[in-house]
């Protein structure tokens, strides 16, 4: 077994089965805080068609997000779904996230050696989700228990990063 801290799709257990195989809600722990780390939309999803979910150190920020106790097993596919990739010749991560090792609250305990993903070549500025994504993200922080006023503030942050691409990609707007 693994613990792995989600902070966007993945939350939600039933997006999570669907990359699993097998249902995913009995490994949820619950709610978990990420201290120093905030979120942001830094990259963009060929296979969502979209910006999607990033983390980014910030020592005045917190994440919310589901911690989950995963069987060895789907290590793998875990790691093939955030696209995962390590040139073995360079001794780097070339694909879309990276491992890491965090440290997370839950029920008030600190859990060490939590696994996570970062983004590894980083957008300059935020792109927005997708209206799919924003649902499966939502729906996962309010399935599993995230605080309202996180939820609130997930939603209000998606929610202005599609305005703001609505109001750059529509000429109509832009003449107002």
């Amino acid at each position: 077994m693994f613990y792995y801290f989600a902070y966007g799709s993945c939350m939600c257990p039933v997006d999570l089965q669907r990359t699993m195989g097998e249902l995913t809600y009995q490994y949820v722990m619950g709610p978990a805080i990420l201290q120093g780390y905030r979120l942001g939309f830094y990259r963009r999803s060929q296979r969502r068609n979209c910006g999607v979910l990033d983390i980014v150190k910030d020592p005045n920020s917190a994440v919310e997000g589901v911690l989950y106790q995963l069987p060895q097993r789907m290590s793998d596919l875990l790691d093939e779904r955030e696209e995962v990739r390590f040139d073995t010749h360079q001794g780097i991560h070339i694909g879309g996230y990276q491992p890491e090792r965090i440290e997370v609250f839950y029920l008030n305990q600190l859990y060490t050696n939590v696994r996570t993903y970062t983004v590894i070549n980083k957008l300059p500025e935020e792109l927005a989700p997708n209206d799919w994504y924003f649902n499966v993200v939502l729906r996962g922080a309010v399935t599993c228990g995230l605080t309202q006023e996180y939820c609130w503030k997930l939603f209000e942050h998606m929610h202005k990063l599609q305005q703001k691409q609505i109001q750059i990609s529509s000429p109509l707007l832009r003449s107002a």
